[in-house]
């Protein structure tokens, strides 16, 4: 490949350590897409003859379909799948193919395939969160009116519903589609034409290949065109985020699923259980998809360093742009799947839940804002007496609801007996009717929201 500046050819272990063909093979159809786009401007500006041009444009159909049925070769002496293409096109139609690097470099070439790549896996993760929206949207509808402890610290806060709990993680998805659309449209210029690193002399179209492989237009500079892996990055920022949601969710689910709470019974789909304690059922793929997520959060910043030192055009480092990016895709994917087939199967204990919610002193805001509402009492000060009461039931063993009214007015005598109507946990979420409340008309409402949102 090297032609006549080489006498010698490389080491085995240079040959190994320099040949990416193992990683970079799945940017094949990519590859392809790039080339017949290059040839057909090429042809279209006279710079490659209508004959090279219809050889070169059948052999890669032809070398498409091979790779397609038998897969792509792992030849290591050809380095990559750029060179990987352009051998099997010399195979089949003879000297035309060294025709088709007419006007472009593999450092173009490579940056070209890659955005390509990423598009159509921030297209995939985009879909794929959808799907899990609407799972949850759906859940959420079914649970509306369910109410549950929502909590701080991991202590019992104030109640909520289950449909307002699994909303906020719809939201959170949104964002991270959001992340991924705005990714996209970053990536939507086309590097083909930069060549190595400084254009090309040859009068080139980069507008029709750029617009023949779906882009908006050409990129701007040819140094940063060849330099860029910003579409990478952006791409594993937005999975990291997103992988992050799916943690958070799948810690509930871990949570929720031990015995001491039992909100939740995980389908048998998403268990195993153990080689020894016959009694155990393991939330492994809740499991699995919080561990996932620290690995997508380790490539982000592994890629993140390779890239920080790199002066332009490019370096060699960034042949291991790839590798993480792949994999990151493929955690993500199977991540969202799996969390979409828990969401969608789990059995959610609402009676465990609402028990949790009145155990738990979760209406003692309520008794606060009673306060204030109906007695004029300072937020503050009645922060202190609702304080009190709480003493008092623990003391009693008893809930706030079941405190006799003279032990509350021996507490603060504006307490008369209307709290009683504010002190149940229906009462506390039917309350909460603010937009974006947790009172189930708040919920309904959302839930119509974003049923219309994802069609």
């Amino acid at each position: 490949m090297w032609g006549g500046r080489f006498a010698g050819g490389p080491s085995a272990v240079m040959q190994q350590i320099n040949a990416s063909i193992p990683v970079d093979k799945r940017l094949w159809r990519e590859d392809i897409a790039g080339s017949k786009a290059h040839a057909a401007m090429l042809r279209d500006r006279a710079i490659l003859s209508n004959e090279d041009a219809a050889a070169i444009l059948d052999g890669l159909d032809s070398i498409a379909a091979e790779f397609e049925r038998d897969g792509v070769p792992e030849r290591l002496e050809l380095e990559d799948i750029h060179m990987t293409v352009e051998s099997r096109l010399a195979e089949l139609v003879g000297p035309a193919a060294g025709r088709l690097h007419t006007a472009r470099s593999r450092n173009d070439q490579v940056a070209t395939d890659f955005k390509l790549w990423v598009r159509r896996a921030c297209a995939e993760a985009e879909a794929a969160a959808a799907a899990l929206q609407h799972t949850l949207v759906g859940r959420a509808g079914e649970h509306a009116d369910a109410i549950m402890p929502g909590f701080t610290h991991l202590q019992v806060a104030q109640p909520v519903t289950l449909g307002h709990h699994l909303l906020a993680y719809v939201e959170m998805l949104g964002r991270d589609r959001s992340r991924l659309s705005d990714a996209l449209r970053r990536m939507d210029e086309c590097p083909l034409g930069a060549a190595a690193l400084a254009g090309t002399g040859f009068p080139v179209d980069r507008h029709a290949t750029a617009s023949a492989l779906g882009f908006a237009g050409p990129t701007a500079n040819s140094l940063d065109s060849v330099s860029d892996r910003d579409f990478a990055l952006d791409y594993l920022s937005a999975a990291a985020q997103c992988s992050l949601h799916l943690s958070r969710l799948a810690e509930e689910l871990i949570v929720w699923a031990s015995p001491p709470f039992g909100f939740v019974s995980l389908s048998d789909q998403w268990s195993t259980g153990s080689s020894i304690m016959p009694q155990k059922r393991n939330p492994d793929g809740a499991e699995l998809v919080r561990g996932h997520s620290g690995r997508i959060l380790g490539l982000l910043t592994g890629l993140m360093v390779t890239m920080k030192g790199l002066p332009l055009a490019y370096s060699k480092d960034m042949q291991d742009d790839k590798a993480p990016v792949f994999e990151v895709h493929d955690l993500l994917m199977l991540s969202l799947a799996a969390m979409t087939g828990m969401v969608e199967t789990t059995r959610f204990r609402t009676d465990r839940m609402r028990a949790a919610a009145v155990n738990g002193f979760s209406t003692a805001t309520d008794l606060a804002d009673w306060l204030v509402r109906e007695a004029g009492v300072p937020f503050r000060e009645a922060h202190h007496i609702t304080g009190r009461a709480v003493r008092a039931a623990e003391d009693r063993g008893c809930d706030l609801w079941d405190l006799p009214l003279d032990v509350l007015r021996n507490i603060d005598p504006r307490i008369d007996q209307r709290v009683y109507g504010v002190l149940t946990v229906e009462a506390s979420v039917a309350s909460r009717t603010s937009y974006g409340g947790t009172a189930p008309e708040r919920v309904r409402e959302q839930v119509a929201r974003w049923q219309a949102l994802l069609g």
